[in-house]
């Protein structure tokens, strides 16, 4: 046993020795391009490893490079979502705005073709009950607004003052149930009375049955009830049918859309009072 331990020890001291002989004749032999031939193996062999690490930093910094820029497109494209948002509610805020200018531009227009008295109104409310229909608006009785006073806008009558108060006024609109209007059919004159209904809808009562009425007719204020001008317009007709032996049923569709409306004309100078033919009254 101790003879074969002795017998191995000297053979790897052997071989040490050998790579040791190895090692200083290759540190002292140079190669072709007159290096050591050791400096060569061992500089190839560390620059692999170099190489290899190299190559792992180099991947690592462009995973983080990428991540980094991926964070910064991000960001890029929450900025630009916030900026399109804020665009689009500019330009919502701009057609609302130009859409009240032309809503004011046709008032103004309205206002100066009329030759009355008149103030302008912004509606502020409106009833949720669909048994009364009314608005109110901004202007009272310190504006000089007083009860029947006719209440327009540019297509046409929207209704009349019931209610003021100093700094505002309930407005009963034209198609409340309770409300009437008296109105001439303006292509052949003749005349009836126009009261509120079902459906956003008008009916022209008391209109004789030789009258002459026809669908499209345009329907406009004849003024006999001292509440609305003469000639505003109130809708056209829409269908005309037979109601019994001595009238016509006639349905008119407003020209007002009284869900659209956003300012008024209150007309502050009083109606004449007139006959049945147009003339004023004593």
């Amino acid at each position: 046993m101790a003879v074969t331990d002795i017998r191995q020890r000297s053979g790897f001291l052997f071989l040490g020795v050998v790579v040791a002989h190895i090692l200083l004749i290759s540190a002292q032999v140079n190669s072709k391009t007159g290096v050591p031939v050791l400096e060569a193996v061992t500089f190839g062999i560390f620059s692999e490893v170099q190489r290899t690490l190299s190559g792992g930093v180099g991947g690592v910094r462009h995973v983080w490079g990428s991540y980094v820029g991926l964070r910064h497109v991000k960001a890029e494209n929450e900025e630009l979502k916030r900026q399109l948002a804020a665009a689009e509610i500019a330009l919502q805020e701009q057609r609302a705005l130009a859409d009240r200018a032309r809503g004011l531009q046709k008032l103004l227009e309205l206002r100066d073709h009329l030759e009355l008295g008149t103030t302008g109104a912004e509606i502020i409310g409106s009833s949720a009950s669909p048994d009364f229909r009314t608005l109110t608006v901004d202007k009272g009785t310190r504006d000089g607004v007083r009860p029947d006073m006719a209440v327009i806008a540019p297509a046409g009558i929207v209704g009349r003052v019931v209610v003021p108060s100093a700094r505002s006024a309930k407005v009963q609109l034209l198609i409340d149930r309770n409300a009437a209007a008296a109105v001439i059919v303006e292509r052949s004159r003749a005349q009836g009375v126009v009261v509120g209904g079902d459906n956003d809808r008008l009916q022209m009562q008391y209109v004789s049955e030789a009258s002459d009425v026809a669908v499209g007719d345009l329907v406009v204020t004849s003024g006999i009830d001292t509440i609305y001008p003469k000639g505003l317009v109130v809708g056209k007709v829409e269908t005309v049918e037979k109601n019994g032996p001595a009238f016509k049923r006639i349905v008119v569709k407003p020209a007002v859309d009284f869900s659209q409306i956003e300012e008024v004309l209150i007309v502050l100078t009083p109606t004449p009072a007139k006959d049945a033919t147009g003339g004023v009254s004593d």
